[in-house]
């Protein structure tokens, strides 16, 4: 199979989990028999110094004609006075609206071998694994008008969402509970927001035709405070784009670090942009210090959702687990025992795993 696929590095560590997500591709498309096909583009801070804007012209038309994009991380002090319409933010948000991309996907999965890790006890955070759908395109990053007024002395943003933008993510989160445990969490503020309840309205008009789906709704400030002392009872959290933004930022505290957390962004065909949820980490970027796990299982998805590689996303997944059982970790995980190992190093490891070692019988002892 033939694919092709957008590189946007962007800034600080991104270039480095960059090149590891590119070598991961590049050894399952030799073990399968695949061609995938790369091209670079400027995002975010890098782009603004090269081209005077976050988003240029020529990255948004490389991404529409992409299978899907890659992208490593934007953003860093060296761009925080810029005015607003500047800040490399502002690329991340722009792409995904360009490209139409509604839906986040972010699974929090706790690994055996990194429990003790985890600022959590072990017992709390043991069993996790959850999958938090966050709506993407509407809510109060994107309302108008959003502005400072009265000389500065007041400001006001707008939280705005057309119906058919929630119902779009909440079939998706339906969907996804469906191939999993079957238990679907909706957060909302019912009891402050109108969006709120336009959203808890459109929930229990769309569970008639998921009829197998539990449904439960929770006010975001209990949500956030079951994460951190049940997170074993979730399964698929939907919720609209703030609250998701923060929520699955909070989840990663289950994993012992934000290194360890992949992403995907996608619209209805399956095209997405996938990304690992850290962020640019200037003061280590150039160092081989940045942890490639999550850009690695952003891989995984990038397979699985975008291209149909069931089984070559189950290979990559399962080579991240082996690396770690085998004891090697990078320094943000905060361990102890085992091997620390720089960046590169902790990617050629997977990679290694990739190439050599039987797909079945990892899957087999990996998920057990």
């Amino acid at each position: 199979m033939k694919k092709h696929i957008v590189l946007l590095p962007g800034d600080g560590i991104g270039p480095e989990v960059t090149k590891a997500a590119k070598q991961v591709l590049e050894a399952i498309a030799g073990r399968y028999q695949h061609t995938f096909t790369f091209e670079s583009h400027d995002i975010g801070g890098a782009a603004v110094d090269q081209h005077g804007t976050p988003l240029p012209e020529d990255t948004v038309e490389a991404c529409n004609k992409a299978d899907a994009v890659f992208l490593g991380a934007v953003g860093g002090p060296k761009w925080d006075q810029l005015p607003g319409h500047l800040r490399p933010e502002k690329g991340l948000l722009g792409i995904r609206k360009q490209l139409g991309l509604f839906a986040n996907l972010r699974p929090v999965q706790a690994f055996q071998q990194l429990l003790h890790a985890s600022p959590l006890k072990s017992e709390v955070v043991a069993g996790s694994d959850l999958l938090i759908v966050r709506e993407l395109t509407g809510g109060l990053y994107f309302g108008e008008p959003r502005e400072r007024r009265d000389n500065g002395q007041s400001v006001v943003d707008t939280l705005a969402y057309q119906r058919s933008e929630i119902e779009r993510i909440v079939e998706k989160a339906f969907q996804s509970a469906q191939v999993r445990r079957k238990h679907l969490t909706s957060v909302d503020k019912a009891n402050v927001l109108e969006s709120s309840r336009m959203w808890r309205e459109v929930v229990e008009e769309k569970k008639q035709a998921y009829p197998d789906v539990e449904v439960e709704h929770m006010l975001v400030d209990a949500a956030a405070m079951k994460l951190v002392t049940n997170p074993s009872s979730f399964d698929v959290i939907v919720t609209e784009n703030m609250f998701g933004d923060i929520l699955s930022d909070e989840a990663s505290v289950l994993t012992g670090s934000l290194g360890m957390l992949p992403s995907a962004s996608v619209r209805e065909d399956g095209v997405g942009l996938f990304e690992p949820v850290h962020g640019s980490a200037p003061d280590i970027a150039g160092q081989n210090k940045a942890n490639p796990l999550a850009s690695i299982l952003s891989v995984a998805m990038m397979l699985k959702h975008s291209f149909g590689m069931q089984e070559e996303a189950d290979t990559v997944e399962a080579a991240v687990h082996e690396v770690l059982h085998a004891g090697f970790h990078t320094a943000d995980l905060d361990i102890t025992q085992g091997i620390e190992v720089g960046g590169s190093q902790m990617a050629a490891k997977v990679i290694e795993q990739i190439s050599t070692n039987d797909t079945t019988e990892n899957i087999m002892r990996c998920y057990v």
